[in-house]
């Protein structure tokens, strides 16, 4: 039952919005509210909104009743961005508008747009959007904006920040701004010059702090995601275009985004890549730096066990098993409209790093099965690892810049503090070119010991990255819940109290996704950790990514697979706690429809999930285990008298048919129903596509 604020909200937003969209159940709101980070807090309502009029109207009501929200769109992000225990508002489906503009220099996307679809639109004209992130395929354009998304080829020059043109955007009034409306700007800056003000304060106020401003400036150099995007008051006078590239990276803690509207980047029509392998992971640093002034669109390190957690992947050359422990892999890419010249840039590559010797010879292939696994291997390194680790643990990201002259200094380092604390899974690899690493390690965060191992391990790092390197502690995943505790250790006291300010102007009373880059709470990356236990052998290795959800026919009317896993596990945990048998019968009550019978069990998720994992085969194994001894019998008795099953329905689809052509098709519609209820269901309804009987095929034919 909701709480009287809770539900007297939810009874007003009834009013607009389709009540079937406005869920409420233990089951719904669990599923809904997880996402692919290590978190959980379970809303209390989830609202699948549809248009801009529907979030103004719940963004009203919100304020009204002190009411916290949260936005979401795919819920891929990894550090505990988009959960929340109060208001869920996903913007997915009804959200697929684009428009191409100014001779496709420009295209406007709204929010569920997934990042794949929207280089779908722009490949016909040999374009792309800038930032490629390894979850391209799933994540959406509100979650690539809202996290500042980059990726493996664009860098720090073609990211979300960088590459944006326009903006729409909710505040926590509901006031819009539009900037690529010239009336919507006029208006705003008339309704809104105390917030005007208060942008130009900040501003004029980090453009007189010589060192605060310096600050920012080298900050930026690298990635750097960690708190808000505050180069956009050094980058930019112009209030609207300071308002507009702060709500980039801004987590959903600002405002709702409705739309943006990017400036699109050139997809050049020939590539190539190759998996170079160094003797030493300080090799492969040096040839990093060498590479920088190279004409490569992509530099991606892989350490030993990145290497390792693919090497038996189907198409994984045999030599990979036999790489020393020292071995360390960079996987080149360089692209051009011209072949050619791609071929003088591959010999540029050579030549620029020749002077490092190499672990094997090697070649730039655009073979497409070898181009794609060399990049399935990079790509699917983190799902792969958390497929490998224990079950009962989760998998955890981390992703951390350095200057790329400290980089190899920094992967050893790195390596002795996982070596200190015995993550001995850990793995490293990242966009080397930027000096952005990324480490995968696996975590179990079930009893007291392992929160305090986790608890140290990330305080000695952010010693290690912000005072030994001067790195950035998010490089491109985000804040989140997860480092929000140490923004200020990164920052500094006045850009932190500039950041604070940035969150009270815009939501002055921390109602927009609180808790989430500004966190008082120094342990908060310790709270709300999500359970993962175990549940099923064909499941349990999935690390919730969603990079399934896409493929799934049955996602957007029930369940996802991701979220199908959630609920198994949920059952599970609380089938073997006994913790709260009220909630378990809750969620059983709606298990059967959303779960088992909407799932086609086609296996699709499974071509898209790193880790290969089949929902539809575990969901038959759920729907076989619901079946009472009966109804196993009347199944085995079936399977193994097809021949006299078939016989018998063929002769009762020629008896209906046979009706209906008496009775015609309302009379006959009308008997139906009345057998469909006084049978309580039992009898099937007729209805007139039904097919008629066939004729029995005579497999002693001869086929000429």
């Amino acid at each position: 039952m909701l709480a009287p604020t809770y539900q007297t909200f939810k009874d007003i937003v009834s009013a607009s919005i389709d009540p079937k969209r406005i869920l409420t159940n233990p089951l719904q709101t669990l599923a809904y509210g997880t996402d692919a980070s290590f978190y959980r807090l379970i809303p209390k309502i989830v609202i699948l909104v549809h248009n801009e009029t529907e979030v103004i109207e719940i963004i009203k009501q919100a304020k009204l009743l002190d009411i916290a929200l949260t936005f979401r769109a795919a819920g891929t992000s990894l550090s505990g961005q988009a959960i929340t225990d109060s208001v869920l508002v996903v913007a997915t489906h009804g959200w697929k508008n684009f428009e191409l503009l100014d001779n496709n220099q420009r295209v406007k996307l709204e929010p569920g747009i997934i990042g794949a679809k929207a280089n779908n639109y722009l490949a016909p004209h040999g374009l792309k959007i800038g930032p490629d992130p390894a979850s391209i395929g799933a994540c959406m354009i509100g979650g690539i904006v809202a996290n500042n998304a980059s990726g493996m080829c664009c860098g720090t020059a073609q990211n979300s920040y960088q590459t944006i043109a326009d903006i729409r955007i909710v505040l926590h009034d509901g006031t819009i701004l539009d900037t690529a409306d010239a009336q919507s700007v006029a208006a705003f800056k008339k309704d809104q010059s105390a917030l005007i003000q208060e942008i130009e304060n900040l501003r004029d106020q980090i453009k007189s702090n010589e060192t605060l401003y310096h600050q920012i400036q080298n900050k930026f150099k690298i990635k750097n995601t960690t708190g808000y995007s505050i180069n956009a008051l050094v980058d930019y006078q112009d209030p609207i275009d300071i308002i507009k590239h702060l709500m980039v990276g801004s987590e959903g803690t600002l405002a709702f985004i409705s739309n943006v509207t990017f400036k699109t980047v050139i997809d050049e029509k020939y590539k190539s890549c190759s998996l170079i392998f160094f003797h030493t992971i300080q090799d492969a640093c040096k040839a990093t730096i060498l590479l920088k002034s190279s004409p490569v669109a992509a530099v991606e390190l892989l350490d030993r066990e990145s290497i390792r957690s693919v090497e038996n992947d189907y198409d994984a050359p045999d030599y990979f098993k036999t790489l020393p422990e020292s071995a360390c892999a960079l996987l080149v890419e360089c692209r051009d409209n011209d072949l050619n010249v791609l071929k003088e840039k591959q010999d540029a590559i050579r030549l620029q790093i020749q002077s490092i010797p190499t672990y094997t010879d090697y070649e730039f292939t655009s073979d497409p099965k070898q181009y794609y696994f060399n990049w399935k291997a990079r790509k699917g390194l983190l799902p792969t690892v958390g497929g490998l680790r224990k079950n009962g643990t989760t998998v955890i990201i981390e992703d951390v810049a350095f200057p790329l002259p400290q980089l190899a200094d920094a992967c050893l380092e790195l390596k002795d503090l996982f070596k200190k604390y015995e993550y001995h899974d850990a793995v490293l690899f990242g966009h080397a070119l930027e000096g952005n690493l990324h480490f995968v390690f696996s975590q179990d965060f079930s009893n007291q010991t392992e929160v305090d191992r986790y608890e140290k391990l990330m305080s000695e790092l952010s010693v290690l990255v912000v005072d030994r390197f001067n790195g950035s502690l998010k490089a491109e995943h985000g804040t989140g819940r997860n480092m929000a505790p140490f923004v200020e250790k990164e920052w500094g006291s006045t850009a932190y109290e500039i950041m604070k300010r940035i969150k009270n102007i815009f939501d002055p009373n921390n109602k927009i996704n609180p808790d989430v880059i500004i966190n008082p709470d120094p342990k908060a990356h310790l709270k709300n950790l999500k359970p993962l236990p175990e549940c099923n052998d064909i499941v349990d290795k999935c690390m919730e990514c969603g990079f399934c959800e896409p493929h799934c026919v049955s996602e957007g009317l029930t369940l996802s697979p991701r979220q199908r896993i959630v609920i198994a596990r949920e059952i599970s945990r609380l089938e073997s706690t006994n913790e709260d048998p009220q909630r378990l019968a809750d969620i059983r009550k709606d298990v059967t429809y959303q779960l088992d019978e909407t799932c086609a069990t086609d296996g699709l998720c499974a071509l898209a999930c790193p880790v290969h994992i089949d929902t539809g085969k575990f969901v038959k194994t759920w729907r076989a285990s619901q079946l009472d001894t009966g109804n196993k019998k009347v199944a085995a008795y079936i399977g193994s008298h097809m021949a006299g099953t078939t016989a018998f329905m063929r002769t009762g689809l020629k008896i209906v048919s046979f009706f209906h052509s008496i009775f015609g098709t309302t009379i006959m519609t009308a008997l139906s129903n009345l057998s469909h209820f006084i049978t309580f269901g039992k009898v099937p309804k007729w209805i007139p596509e039904m097919p008629k009987g066939a004729h029995k095929i005579n497999t002693n034919q001869k086929h000429l």
